[in-house]
């Protein structure tokens, strides 16, 4: 079906148009959910929403949005534990990790095939001094731990997460913030258990710093589209969204692949990031690049070619725009957008 475009009249008429490529798809806000759960964590980064063939019998339902909560109630970053669940209207606690698992970051996903992926890059105090490579943690429809899968030479501060989800088999593309690189892990879930195939770094060479503000700043959120096998990526400290071709099957590492889009004018530290339904990407903006305080906290719109189409501000302070998810729910398209500084999310719907 082909995506389309609404506009909401003055009369509260609903008016819709076939969405063309590099036609705006960015809406206008609809819903808020805080994201703060009872233990009181703040910093959501992570969005991701359950597909809808995603097995029945456990805590979430087809359509429910999952949030992952970076810093604690202290607001340290890399010390939030909790992932919290949009069902039904209302918020609540999906999951709580434990031990040494904290700092729930940027790399969430649903898969079809029954489980949870979430990143952890957690840090003893906050700071960037003590942040520890982390681990992908995997979790089952219930929210019970499956899998806590560490290898530093592999992942080194889980950032941003693209998905490939072919029900049993799955690729996840994971942006490592401590290297810059890029790793595509190949996992099957055959059986109903999750098994790590094979890892290959397929990109790197980005820059990235320490960052009193935002902790780390590197290479962030990825997009793939499996059609071409291209993979896109956000490298905050470049300001700009690089293109590595044939990720999905490469063995080797493709460096940074090459620059499709670098424009001072509307990426202000370019940070998560999805496909639109028309095929364009949008982009959060953590304003900890190249910052404009007359642009504040932006998703910005542009298409694979590098041509700016839209821009739209979650929150009027710098700093709030983080994760982002443009999916397809019963028969609408919805964004859902974390907003930062408010500690919620902000969703938007739009029929086709």
């Amino acid at each position: 079906m082909k995506p389309f475009t609404c506009t909401l009249l003055a009369s509260l008429a609903l008016t819709c148009q076939p969405l063309a490529h590099g036609q705006a798809f960015l809406p206008s806000p609809v819903q808020f959910f805080s994201t703060v759960p009872a233990n009181g964590d703040l910093n959501p980064y992570g969005v991701a929403t359950v597909p809808w063939n995603f097995p029945a019998g456990g805590l979430l339902n087809p359509g429910d949005i999952l949030v992952s909560n970076f810093n604690s109630s202290q607001n340290l970053q890399g010390t939030g534990t909790t992932i919290v669940q949009i069902t039904g209207g209302q918020q609540q606690l999906f999951y709580q990790a434990g031990g040494t698992v904290s700092g729930l970051s940027g790399v969430l996903a649903v898969l079809s095939s029954g489980y949870v992926v979430v990143g952890a890059f957690p840090t003893a105090d906050g700071t960037c001094a003590t942040a520890g490579a982390g681990s992908l943690v995997i979790l089952d429809k219930n929210a019970n731990v499956v899998l806590n899968w560490t290898a530093a030479a592999m992942i080194n501060g889980p950032w941003g997460m693209a998905v490939d989800d072919e029900g049993e088999f799955v690729r996840l593309f994971v942006s490592n913030v401590l290297n810059a690189t890029v790793v595509r892990i190949d996992l099957w879930t055959l059986h109903g258990a999750p098994n790590i195939q094979s890892v290959v770094q397929i990109a790197s060479g980005y820059s990235w710093r320490c960052d009193p503000a935002a902790l780390v700043v590197g290479p962030a959120g990825l997009a793939y589209n499996k059609a071409t096998g291209v993979l896109y990526v956000a490298s905050t400290e470049d300001n700009g969204i690089y293109a590595v071709s044939n990720a999905g099957q490469t063995t080797s590492d493709q460096g940074k692949g090459t620059l499709i889009y670098s424009d001072t004018t509307h990426l202000h530290g370019a940070l998560e990031m999805t496909t639109a339904p028309n095929g364009d990407l949008l982009v959060s903006n953590s304003d900890v690049v190249n910052s404009d305080p007359t642009q504040p906290s932006e998703i910005v719109e542009f298409t694979t070619a590098g041509q700016f189409v839209k821009q739209l501000s979650v929150n009027p302070n710098q700093g709030a725009s983080f994760g982002i998810e443009a999916v397809a729910v019963n028969g609408s398209e919805r964004l859902s957008a974390v907003d930062d500084s408010a500690n919620g999310l902000y969703v938007w719907t739009i029929p086709q």
